[in-house]
């Protein structure tokens, strides 16, 4: 049976390439690039000879019905590669996903480099949950409403990818609508001169402005929202376990049911409303002894 692999590739240092994708991208018919001439750089650099085909944004929709007709009709192996990292994450590839999932061809995704878990596994902030946004809009208008809901947004953790020419702006916006964020910046992720600032939003935006290079590589910005609880317009004035607690005894809840409750309400975030309950279920324990 025929199969589309996703296949990641480094997002910087060539030896985040394994031994796997190496091999798949040999053995497959065809492989699907968001720039041929970069890609083919890497291919040479591990002799894979497979045959190199665009793929990228602007053909996505089309060359996704051709590939997904080829590999039913000719029963070939795809693979498919982004520049660097993950496909499918800030780059192409959703469509012709989704139309192979419609015509149940097999989809076999490998393990490898992504810019997102990497930044975030390293950031010394809460992974628990978190919210994913990619590159935000360039207009200073609609970058600002986007930051707004990011502010919104119950999910305090939170990860931007930023160009080296708009990482200052950014900074300046969330400084002025999120000034007690904690912030992690990183660029240049797995490569020679990779490098990390953090602290509030201020601290990191004063950090990025006296930095040299601030204008050369890529950025990833995984951030933590401390100034959420401000944007409930009804916020809670009892505690949170207090609200789980008449949630129990007025509605007949189970515990699971009232962290669900308050989460879809927006009264907390599905971390905050889950430790409420942990609290809320010892006492109850205790107090069944």
């Amino acid at each position: 049976m025929s199969r589309l692999y996703i296949v990641p590739t480094p997002i910087g240092n060539l030896k985040d390439m394994t031994e796997r994708a190496v091999e798949t991208l040999k053995e497959c018919d065809l492989i699907l690039a968001e720039d041929t001439r970069h890609t083919q750089k890497l291919l040479n650099h591990f002799d894979i000879k497979t045959k190199l085909v665009s793929y990228h944004k602007f053909n996505e929709k089309t060359r996704s019905e051709e590939i997904v007709n080829e590999i039913l009709t000719e029963e070939k192996n795809v693979a498919l590669v982004t520049d660097a990292g993950t496909p499918c994450i800030s780059d192409p590839g959703y469509e012709l996903v989704k139309r192979a999932r419609e015509e149940e061809i097999e989809i076999i995704a490998l393990a490898g480099a992504s810019a997102v878990t990497i930044a975030l596994s390293a950031a010394g902030i809460d992974t628990y949950e978190f919210a994913f946004y990619g590159f935000l809009p360039r207009k200073k208008s609609e970058l600002e409403e986007a930051l707004e809901k990011i502010k919104k947004n119950s999910i305090k953790t939170f990860i931007i990818y930023e160009s080296p020419k708009r990482i200052i702006n950014l900074m300046e916006i969330i400084s002025t609508i999120m000034p007690n964020s904690t912030i992690c910046v990183m660029k240049e992720l797995t490569k020679l001169h990779e490098n990390s600032f953090y602290g509030n939003a201020e601290q990191v935006l004063e950090k990025l402005k006296n930095h040299e290079d601030v204008e050369r590589g890529e950025y990833v910005l995984v951030g933590y929202n401390n100034d959420w609880e401000e944007n409930l317009s009804t916020g809670p004035a009892v505690s949170l376990q207090a609200i789980l607690f008449d949630k129990l005894i007025q509605k007949y809840y189970s515990l699971k049911e009232a962290v669900n409750e308050v989460v879809e309400e927006g009264i907390a975030s599905k971390n905050d409303a889950y430790k409420a309950s942990l609290e809320v279920k010892k006492f109850i324990e205790n107090y069944n002894k």
